[in-house]
């Protein structure tokens, strides 16, 4: 029991010391530091790549929406009011990148455009593929917070910011969301 207390404080102060070394990464970010940015987008490449692959399901334009997504927090840095909101901010960003690129496909919907499809090597990704193709017909709304809250952790308070909404609305979003997934799952074993 002490073991396990000890633990515990031993894993708050890491998290403490962790919070602390990036406020001070982001503050340096913005007085002009590109060694700092830098370091603070290696920080969270791998939970900008996972976000936007899930939106896209597609390697190649998630790695585009991750690099516009860099590109335009480096540009915009300086204008990140709060450091300990690094996280909502940038992940506002690539959900904008994301809507941006959905957009611009919906324009040229009625061509032919053949989709780079990579070799993909999450197993899990193909055990689950039911999940995301029932994610992938939700409605934004719905879309959204689900993927925010059960793929990256986000809590409900980060996901109305980056919505721009109340905590109330998202929890009836993912409410909604967790009902219209089982409907269409139930459907797809019926069948």
């Amino acid at each position: 029991m002490i073991e396990n207390i000890a633990m515990k404080k031993i894993k708050f102060f890491n998290k403490k010391q962790r919070e602390y070394n990036e406020y001070k990464l982001i503050e340096q970010a913005q007085s002009g530091c590109d060694e700092s940015f830098e370091k603070i987008i290696n920080m969270y490449k791998e939970y900008l790549y996972k976000t936007a692959f899930l939106y896209t399901k597609n390697e190649h334009d998630a790695l585009d929406i991750y690099q516009e997504t860099v590109y335009k927090a480096y540009i915009n840095i300086s204008k990140l009011r709060n450091q300990n909101l690094f996280k909502t901010w940038i992940t506002k960003i690539l959900i904008n990148n994301v809507n941006m690129k959905n957009r611009h496909y919906s324009k040229f919907q009625d061509e032919e455009v053949e989709d780079y499809i990579g070799e993909i090597s999450y197993s899990s990704i193909e055990e689950n593929i039911d999940l995301y193709d029932a994610i992938d017909s939700l409605d934004e709304k719905y879309k959204t917070p689900i993927i925010l809250q059960y793929f990256q952790d986000l809590t409900t308070s980060q996901i109305a910011e980056v919505m721009e909404c109340n905590e109330n609305t998202v929890k009836s979003y993912i409410r909604r969301g967790k009902k219209k997934l089982y409907d269409i799952l139930k459907e797809e074993n019926n069948e």
